[in-house]
């Protein structure tokens, strides 16, 4: 059994977020972790791995579906901790380090997603539903307020 959720074995960094969820919470400037070949734009700008969006000035309103795989999960969330403005969207994993030590601390809101996302495979496919839920994370209280009023279906909390 995978207890990890974050990678396993046959697991990629290479995931999309469904189209609609995106739509759902508006127009972003940049996306530092965006596909190599995306299915649909993210932003306005987007960075994919060849461009090292970790190293790159981030401006904006920023969405980050950062890759899962362990340290660049947590260089892109705190990265966009200390921009301060965007959305991310990790799994729902409140007890790791990374939500206690830096999504707590500094994020404004987060909406508890009521099902489980089945992202999109480079080829266009649908994925399988993961092991574990998602959560956005809003940074900046103008973003607070798009997941509080987004019609995507989940329990909001705001945190800060």
């Amino acid at each position: 059994m995978n207890t990890r959720f974050e990678k396993s074995v046959h697991s990629s960094d290479e995931w999309y977020t469904p189209k609609e969820i995106l739509e759902a919470l508006g127009k972003f400037d940049l996306d530092p972790c965006a596909p190599v070949r995306p299915l649909w734009p993210t932003a306005e700008v987007m960075y994919n791995r060849n461009m090292d969006g970790l190293s790159r000035k981030w401006e904006g309103r920023v969405w980050l579906n950062p890759p899962y795989s362990r340290p660049l999960i947590e260089l892109f969330v705190r990265k966009l901790a200390e921009h301060g403005n965007g959305i991310a969207l990790l799994f729902n994993r409140c007890d790791s380090k990374m939500f206690q030590d830096v999504i707590f601390e500094k994020a404004d809101g987060m909406k508890f997603l009521r099902h489980r996302i089945r992202f999109y495979r480079p080829d266009g496919t649908r994925g399988d539903s993961p092991g574990c839920g998602s959560i956005l994370i809003a940074f900046g209280k103008d973003n607070a307020e798009v997941l509080k009023n987004c019609t995507i279906e989940g329990k909001y909390v705001q945190i800060n």
